[in-house]
């Protein structure tokens, strides 16, 4: 069974950056897909990026792009999510979710496994 932990979350200011980790255990997939998902008070689950085990990523963008990036640690099963310039609009809980599925989606659908979630907050 797939398990995933976030890490990293935490009370920011306007401008900081901050890395959060998803650690991963469990499972021995060869293909797979880690995803990096948020969602603020009142709104909806939004996609924010990933990357695969055959290296594609689906990367951010909307408001997030060119600040927000993926890239993973195989020998410590553990993908990051780095976050630059942060926004107070950026305030949310961060999920990671895995596939075992080397291909990437912004469909949190497609997605089986999911961490619990870490907070972030950006204050201004």
């Amino acid at each position: 069974q797939v398990q995933l932990r976030e890490s990293g979350g935490g009370l920011v200011q306007a401008g900081d950056s901050l890395r959060l980790s998803c650690e991963v255990s469990g499972g021995t997939s060869s293909g797979w897909s880690m995803a990096w998902f948020r969602q603020a008070p009142g709104k909806e689950r939004e996609f924010v990026t990933a990357i695969s085990s055959t290296n594609g990523m689906a990367h951010a963008s909307g408001s997030m792009k060119g600040r927000f990036s993926t890239f993973g640690d195989s020998a410590k099963n553990t993908v990051y999510l780095q976050m630059n310039s942060l926004k107070p609009e950026d305030t949310a809980v961060y999920y990671c979710a895995r596939r075992n599925f080397a291909v990437n989606s912004n469909n949190k659908g497609a997605y089986e496994y999911w961490g619990q979630g870490t907070q972030v907050t950006v204050s201004s």
